[in-house]
């Protein structure tokens, strides 16, 4: 008897006695709600596990394109036949699937970013180029060339 009166003793010196319960009920009940919040919106955005929480912007053409990657559903490799329907309807967009049934996209969002501005260099490198060209031929003509 005198041990249970001394481990009660001990559990209300660390705030775990009788007098602490409701708190620890309240403290309790604080967490099963956050953690049902954040499981809900985990559940809603439907992507990916923390695909909400990403920190850097995506440019405008990956937020265009981004219908084509989400929500796949992939069958089950074991699973020949819906294998076969998978293979035979081109799979998913942006994937290739190998011989083992792995799925190698080939584009992370770096790499994606990346040729994302390449493109938009080569466009407006191609811009310059062809002003430059039209000038030379504009002041050409003015001069009295023939230039086609």
């Amino acid at each position: 008897m005198s041990k249970l009166h001394d481990t009660q003793k001990f559990l209300a010196k660390i705030g775990l006695g009788k007098e602490d319960y409701y708190f620890w009920k309240q403290i309790g009940k604080a967490l099963i709600c956050t953690y049902t919040v954040f499981g809900l919106a985990w559940l809603w955005n439907e992507t990916s596990p923390l695909g909400w929480f990403t920190l850097k912007p995506r440019p405008k053409e990956e937020k265009e394109m981004a219908h084509l990657y989400e929500r796949r559903r992939f069958p089950y490799p074991g699973d020949q036949d819906a294998m076969e329907e998978f293979i035979r309807s081109g799979g998913a967009l942006g994937t290739t699937i190998g011989p083992k049934g792995f799925v190698d996209s080939g584009k992370d969002s770096d790499n994606f970013q990346k040729q994302l501005q390449t493109k938009k260099f080569d466009q407006e490198a191609q811009k310059l180029w062809l002003r430059m060209r039209n000038e030379v031929i504009a002041e050409l003509q003015d001069k009295g060339f023939d230039v086609e």
